[in-house]
């Protein structure tokens, strides 16, 4: 039954992140914002609305390890297992801003959440400091965004959904993430105990990736329709809104005291690493592209991860 839950609530998170993404989108564009912004901002929170409501109620019911598990194994999967197997699939072309202004600003807020939990907790003045850098973000987004002379042809040109339609998705993505998030945690926490095994290794396996489909969903949808920039954007801001706003507002809400010593001896390392090693690769690109091999290499430092994980139990 508990497998039966897992397997309901990543469903729903799935089609509920979907359905989110094709209103939020929908409204973006009626609001005139442009592509890049679309895909760092307006997809970015939409698809990061299920590790916000995993993160929250494992939290509020007290499995905090599934909460901190849920964005540091989200985010390593979204620049290694999701990256990795979108750029295998299609190359994924780099804009020169996400490089140099974008992978900066996740490596901080990456660099930034670690400091504060070497104390051993996210407390209310951290969060809040999380959550100023997201409304920060958010507007540093759009402002930039206002300054493009040019409208890009995939914003003036789509086709906006009926009125009904923009509010069904939004109503039905909203249910879909409420009880998804719901089936998911308990048999996930069910399933940590019948097996033994820490609430944090779920967190990092289960959890993190049925809650990271959305971001591999968008960003292979994006790779099929030759936005391959809003597919890199929508898997750098994705990482800066699970920090900034799945941790940010959950610590708001609740302190998260950290339970697990290999979640800083361990984890945090290899997301810090990660980060890292997809600077050089977008540095040293040919023709503005991560090739299929280096997709590649990144959905094989994933695995190596993954076995870590279960090792250090």
């Amino acid at each position: 039954m508990d497998y039966f839950l897992v397997l309901v609530g990543v469903l729903l998170l799935l089609f509920g992140g979907d359905w989110l993404v094709k209103a939020s989108v929908d409204i973006a564009l009626r609001a005139k914002i442009s592509l890049l912004v679309v895909g760092m901002t307006v997809v970015s929170f939409a698809t990061s609305a299920p590790e916000l409501l995993v993160s929250l109620k494992a939290a509020l019911e007290g499995h905090v390890d599934i909460s901190f598990g849920n964005v540091i194994g989200s985010n390593i999967a979204n620049i290694s297992l999701i990256l990795g197997l979108t750029a295998m699939v299609f190359p994924m072309q780099v804009s020169k801003r996400t490089m140099r202004v974008d992978w900066g600003i996740m490596f901080f807020v990456t660099l930034l959440l670690y400091v504060f939990l070497l104390n051993g907790l996210l407390g209310f003045w951290e969060a809040l400091i999380l959550f100023i850098l997201l409304v920060l973000y958010n507007l540093f987004q759009i402002r930039g965004s206002r300054k493009q002379k040019r409208v890009e042809p995939e914003v003036s040109e789509a086709k906006l959904l009926k009125l009904w339609q923009m509010v069904f998705f939004l109503a039905a993505g909203i249910a879909g993430l409420r009880f998804g998030s719901e089936f998911l945690v308990k048999g996930a926490v069910n399933i940590a105990t019948d097996w033994g095994i820490s609430e944090r290794v779920v967190g990092l396996t289960v959890v993190s990736i049925g809650t990271s489909l959305p971001e591999l969903a968008a960003s292979l949808i994006a790779s099929f329709k030759g936005e391959q920039d809003l597919s890199l954007g929508n898997l750098i801001g994705s990482n800066i809104f699970n920090i900034l706003a799945v941790l940010g507002i959950t610590g708001l809400i609740t302190d998260l005291p950290v339970q697990s010593a290999a979640l800083m001896s361990f984890d945090f390392p290899w997301l810090i690493g990660i980060s890292l090693i997809l600077l050089p690769f977008m540095l040293w690109l040919k023709r503005g592209i991560i090739s299929r091999w280096q997709g590649f290499i990144m959905f094989a430092l994933y695995t190596v991860y993954l076995l870590g994980v279960i090792d250090v139990i």
